[in-house]
C-alpha cells in the first residue's frame, strides 16, 4: 500500500559526496564546478568573464547547498520524510540531486508528475498533493502508478472513485492558524471541522480508502505554534475514523512552510511535541511533509545584467534583463523580500565588488514597457554602469518556476550553471 512504500523509500545523506551527486539524474552528464563554500563570486565573475557578448540573465545552483540542507533536516526532523514541493522549482538537477538523498515528491499536476518520473523516480514516491485535480490527470495518476492524494471535497471523492478507485487518500484539513504564512492557503484548500465526518463518510462509501490526513500551514510560515494546533486537529480526525469504524489510518502530511533560519530552529521542537502529545507511542505512524521552499531559496543565486541607466540628481536609476515579469515575480505572489549585490566587472575591474564606494539611492526596474516592472526602490548601491551586474541571492523559490514570457522576455529560457560547496 502507499504507506508501506512511503516508509520503505528512506534513505540516508550523511555520506553523499562530490561523486554521488554527479551520477544522480539531471546531474548525470552536466558540467558541475567544485567551489569553496565563498566561492560564488568568483564563479560567477567567471561565468561573465566567459560571457562577454552574450549578457543574458543566469542562474548559479549550489548542489553541495542542497546536500546541506538535506542533512540539516534529517538532524532536525529524522522521522519526518520530507516530499518536496516541485511547484516552487522544477530545475531537473534540483529533482534529481534530492531524489538521489532519498526525498520524495510532491506533485499538483501531470506535467510535474511527468517531471519527476522522467529522472526515474518511481511512481510510490510521488504524492499528488492537489485536492483538486482535472480528470485528465487524475486518470494519468492511475496509468502511471501514482497511487496517493489528497482530497477535501465530495465532489474530489466522485473523481476519483470514477478514475482511479484503486487511489489511497489524504483527506486535506484547513490549518486552524496559517502561521503567519508569506501566502496563507486556508482560503482555497482544506476541510472545515464539520465537513470531517461527511467527507470521511463519502470515502467509505465510494469504497476509497483513507490511509490519514494531511494539511498545510500556509507558505512561508513565520511562527511555528501552527504545526501543533494543526496536529491537534489531524488527531480528532483520526479519531473520528475509528469511531466510524473506518480502517485505522497511519500517515499524517504537515505540509510546508519551511524556511531556512530562525523558523526552521524552531518548528521542529513544536513538531516533535505535538506528534508526542497526540501521538504518543504510535509507531505505526508514518510522517511526511511537503517542502519546497526550504530546498530551493538558498541553493540559488541569480546574476543579472545592467542594460539601462538614468542619473536624477542623487538617484541612480537602472535597468536589468530579468524583472517582475520573469524571476522577481516573486515580490508580487510569493511577498518576497530581495537583495542585490553590485559586480562592476565592465566599469570596474581593479574593483568589481564596489568595496568602499560611495553609495547612492538606486531604482532597479525590470526590462518590461510596464512602469509595475519595478524590482527595487529605495535601495543603495555603489555608482554602476551598462554592462555591469547585479547578483541576488536566495532567488530559488517561486522565482523561475513562475516567470512568464511578457514583452518577449523568456523567463524559461535562463540558463543554470552547477556548483558544488562542501556541505555542512
Amino acid at each position: 500500500m502507499a504507506s508501506k512504500q512511503i516508509h520503505g523509500a528512506m534513505g540516508s545523506t550523511s555520506k553523499t559526496h562530490l561523486q554521488d551527486v554527479l551520477g544522480a539524474p539531471g546531474v548525470k552528464g552536466k558540467r558541475v564546478i567544485n567551489i569553496s563554500n565563498d566561492g560564488s563570486t568568483d564563479f560567477i565573475q567567471s561565468i561573465i568573464s566567459k560571457k562577454q557578448e552574450v549578457k543574458d540573465p543566469f542562474y548559479v545552483l549550489d548542489l553541495g547547498n542542497v546536500v546541506s540542507l538535506m542533512n540539516k533536516w534529517n538532524r532536525s526532523l529524522p522521522n519526518v520524510r520530507p516530499f518536496y514541493a516541485v511547484k516552487c522549482n522544477p530545475e531537473p538537477a534540483l529533482l534529481g540531486t534530492l531524489a538521489l538523498l532519498g526525498a520524495g515528491f510532491d506533485c499538483a499536476s501531470q506535467t510535474e508528475i511527468e517531471a519527476v518520473l522522467s529522472l526515474g523516480v518511481a511512481p510510490d514516491r510521488i504524492v499528488y498533493a492537489n485536492p483538486c485535480k482535472a480528470e485528465s490527470h487524475i486518470r494519468y495518476a492511475a496509468n502511471v502508478g501514482v497511487n496517493l492524494t489528497t482530497f477535501d471535497s465530495r465532489e474530489e471523492v466522485e473523481k476519483i472513485r470514477k478514475w482511479h478507485p484503486k487511489c489511497a487518500l489524504l483527506l486535506r484539513l484547513k490549518a486552524p492558524d496559517d502561521g503567519g504564512a508569506r501566502c496563507p492557503l486556508g482560503p482555497k484548500y482544506g476541510a472545515l471541522p464539520e465537513e470531517v465526518t461527511p467527507l470521511l463518510q463519502a470515502a467509505h462509501a465510494a469504497r476509497l480508502a483513507v490511509h490519514g490526513v494531511s494539511f498545510h500551514v500556509g507558505s512561508g510560515a513565520t511562527h511555528s505554534r501552527a504545526y501543533r494546533g494543526a496536529i491537534a486537529s489531524a488527531k480528532s480526525v483520526f479519531d473520528s475514523a475509528m469511531r466510524l469504524g473506518m480502517p485505522r489510518m497511519n500517515v499524517l502530511n504537515i505540509g510546508g512552510g519551511f524556511t531556512v533560519g530562525p523558523q526552521f530552529d524552531d518548528a521542529p521542537v513544536t513538531i516533535k511535541s505535538a506528534i508526542q502529545a497526540y501521538f504518543p507511542n504510535d509507531q505505526g505512524l508514518m510522517l511526511i511533509s511537503e517542502p519546497g521552499r526550504f530546498f530551493a531559496e538558498t541553493a540559488f543565486t541569480l546574476a543579472t545584467n545592467i542594460i539601462g541607466k538614468r542619473v536624477r540628481g542623487d538617484l541612480r536609476e537602472y535597468w536589468i534583463n530579468d524583472g517582475i515579469y520573469g524571476s522577481m515575480n516573486c515580490l508580487l505572489y510569493d511577498h518576497a523580500t530581495i537583495t542585490a549585490t553590485p559586480l562592476a566587472c565592465s566599469s570596474n575591474r581593479a574593483n568589481p565588488t564596489c568595496r568602499g564606494m560611495r553609495t547612492y539611492m538606486s531604482t532597479v526596474f525590470g526590462p518590461t514597457c510596464d512602469a509595475l516592472d519595478t524590482v527595487l526602490t529605495g535601495y543603495k548601491l555603489p555608482e554602476l554602469q551598462v554592462n555591469d551586474w547585479l547578483v541576488w541571492p536566495n532567488m530559488g523559490a517561486y522565482t523561475a518556476s513562475a516567470g512568464s514570457n511578457f514583452n518577449g522576455f523568456n523567463t524559461s529560457a535562463i540558463s543554470t550553471y552547477l556548483t558544488y560547496s562542501n556541505p555542512s
